[in-house]
């Protein structure tokens, strides 16, 4: 089959979608990619890209991946935000029909985290094409903007609900990757038209070949450490997290040990240092493959979303990872997310944004047996098998497209 996967985030940065096009690719399909010039999650420009012109290279050395000129979201704010999305959106209308003029493709996959407007420049290349178009919705749009207080007027919010209604209307299938997506989605788009798609994760790493930094390996060795790994943005209820530090620090055996990076990521290090949360481990950012050795060193992976209703729809990627390292889970979340966990049996689960049933839960699990961790680790790795395989969700995927 031929598969044009767009989306404005791609390889070099850590996303999903970079394991289902591996796993396309691997099973036979030709792939072409198109996207924007790397820079999440920090906002700069990636080393040896530039956010001018449009570029080609090859992803894995077998993938064909076109790029297109990108402002990158920077320090962030509402206005390098904005621009952000809506020069993929131009740049993408503008650029990709001729990167791609000589490509056939039988099926056009958007995948579409927050902004839903990229998904815009794949609607005339469905035209162009003659192409079945997927949009794989990852965040409700309007729900989020409201949700993180990106957008408040109530006006604006109705406009993009009317953009969103619009956007559906052009695609054949829309994906969702949680259950609870299908009614807001249904808002704008008929039901026939949705179809559940979890997320998934290659879980082939391996943990040997990483080589992690001796003052992380030293932390992770000496004490129970609950590694929290992802964006560290508003929607993580961070707070929540710094709460719970304060109320462990006199433990001295527990580190909380947040490994990613964000908008909040320097929120998190003037707290570390006016609170003195010596137990607070901010190590930054690590590529997708040293996570598998992080993972096996942690005693616990955590996971936490804000108390919004929104987020109580959502399945965080970071659970099928989790899962899939097979390490008991601690989540502070409402909703789907929190019913994963404990359908898998792979852990202990408490309400979004309360630091005290999470600091016990914490506590219950470091009282536990070892053996009894493990066998949390093992029942969320086969969940992981039977529900989230990547394997099987890429074949499930391309009947889906087909």
């Amino acid at each position: 089959m031929k598969i044009l996967v767009l989306s404005q985030y791609f390889w070099p940065e850590s996303f999903i979608i970079n394991d289902i096009v591996r796993t396309l690719d691997e099973q036979g399909h030709e792939v072409v990619v198109a996207t924007g010039k790397p820079n999440y999650p920090d906002g700069d420009i990636f080393e040896g890209y530039q956010a001018g012109g449009t570029q080609r290279e090859r992803y894995l050395d077998r993938v064909d991946v076109v790029r297109v000129p990108l402002w990158p979201r920077g320090a962030g704010g509402a206005k390098n935000l904005i621009l952000n999305y809506l020069s993929f959106v131009l740049a993408g209308l503008f650029c990709l029909p001729w990167l791609l003029r000589k490509r056939q493709f039988d099926a056009i996959l958007v995948f579409a985290p927050s902004p839903i407007l990229q998904a815009i420049p794949a609607i005339p290349l469905k035209w162009i094409k003659g192409a079945r178009l997927a949009l794989w919705v990852q965040d409700l749009w309007p729900e989020s903007l409201a949700a993180t207080g990106f957008v408040k007027n109530a006006a604006a919010l109705r406009m993009v609900g009317w953009l969103v209604r619009g956007i559906y209307r052009c695609c054949d299938t829309l994906l969702v990757q949680s259950r609870a997506f299908v009614e807001p989605v249904s808002r704008y788009a008929p039901l026939e038209k949705i179809v559940y798609y979890p997320n998934s994760m290659d879980s082939r790493s391996e943990v040997a070949a990483t080589v992690l930094p001796e003052p992380l390996v030293d932390v992770l060795a000496k004490h129970f450490c609950v590694v929290f790994a992802g964006n560290l943005g508003t929607a993580q209820a961070l707070d929540t997290l710094v709460e719970a530090a304060v109320q462990l620090r006199d433990d001295p055996d527990v580190r909380l040990v947040l490994v990613g990076s964000g908008s909040r990521l320097a929120w998190l290090q003037s707290q570390k240092e006016v609170l003195g949360l010596d137990n607070l481990v901010l190590p930054g950012r690590f590529p997708m493959e040293s996570m598998p050795a992080i993972f096996e060193r942690s005693a616990v992976l955590l996971v936490s979303l804000s108390d919004q209703e929104i987020f109580a729809q959502t399945v965080p990627s970071k659970i099928q990872a989790y899962l899939a390292a097979g390490r008991p889970i601690v989540a502070s979340l409402n909703g789907e997310g929190a019913k994963v966990v404990i359908e898998a049996g792979a852990g202990m689960v408490s309400a979004a944004e309360q630091a005290e049933p999470l600091v016990s839960n914490l506590l219950r699990m470091r009282a536990m047996d070892k053996d009894e961790r493990e066998q949390m680790g093992r029942s969320g790795r086969k969940y992981f098998n039977v529900h989230f395989d990547m394997d099987a969700q890429v074949k499930r995927l391309v009947e889906i497209l087909s």
